[in-house]
């Protein structure tokens, strides 16, 4: 029943947004430190800091991880909570130069279950910055969730509101099939969904679930 909804659900979805060409990104270093700058703003600063960071010469392992923090932190400026967000780039940074030579070509073999704990393990990186970075730079089989998704769900009657986010990742893993494309694109579109309709104040009117089984609940968030 949940595998044919969610069926029933990326096709409306698709039917209705069209592709989303996600994730936005020139490389898979790019892809990496967008998912880092993205927590908790909004995309288009993060393509403000991108580009400080592309103008500056300085959209590239080495070259980041040789600049001064006071530096990194003013050019991810517009992205907000600059300090906290240079922190945790260089967080990542470190890693990737002691553990393996500064190379994202040396993380393409590691096993995508280790692959996570590892980028759990860096101080700032947690479940859904380590999922898109698995799912947009090295095209994990990993579904990305987010509040976005966990609103969605609830309303839609697919999952208990006391949910944890290994459980709403594994809604649908467990309901759709292993393909990277597909994930990529159903989390994109659910995205577009709670952006335009599933709003915490729900517009169900015009929206491509409407005539979907839904509730809403004015908590959500």
């Amino acid at each position: 029943m949940t595998a044919r909804r969610l069926d029933e659900i990326y096709g409306l979805l698709f039917a209705h947004f069209g592709p989303q060409h996600w994730w936005p990104g020139q490389t898979p270093f790019e892809i990496i430190i967008g998912a880092i700058l993205t927590q908790n703003t909004n995309w288009t600063n993060v393509e403000k800091a991108i580009a400080n960071l592309k103008s500056a010469a300085s959209l590239a392992p080495e070259a980041m991880h040789r600049m001064q923090p006071e530096k990194l932190a003013d050019l991810i400026r517009p992205a907000g909570y600059y300090n906290i967000k240079a922190a945790r780039i260089r967080n990542f940074l470190a890693w990737l130069c002691e553990n393996h030579n500064n190379r994202l070509q040396n993380l393409q073999n590691i096993r995508t279950d280790t692959f996570r704990q590892q980028l759990l393990a860096i101080k700032g990186i947690g479940p859904e910055t380590a999922d898109s970075i698995l799912l947009y730079a090295f095209d994990r089989q990993v579904f990305v969730v987010d509040a976005y998704t966990s609103r969605i769900a609830v309303r839609h009657h697919l999952i208990e509101p006391d949910h944890d986010y290994h459980q709403l990742q594994q809604l649908f893993q467990s309901n759709l099939p292993a393909d990277t494309a597909l994930f990529n694109e159903f989390h994109a579109l659910l995205v577009s969904l709670a952006k335009q309709f599933c709003r915490p104040k729900a517009q169900c009117r015009g929206c491509p679930l409407e005539k979907l089984p839904h509730s809403l609940d004015t908590e959500l968030l």
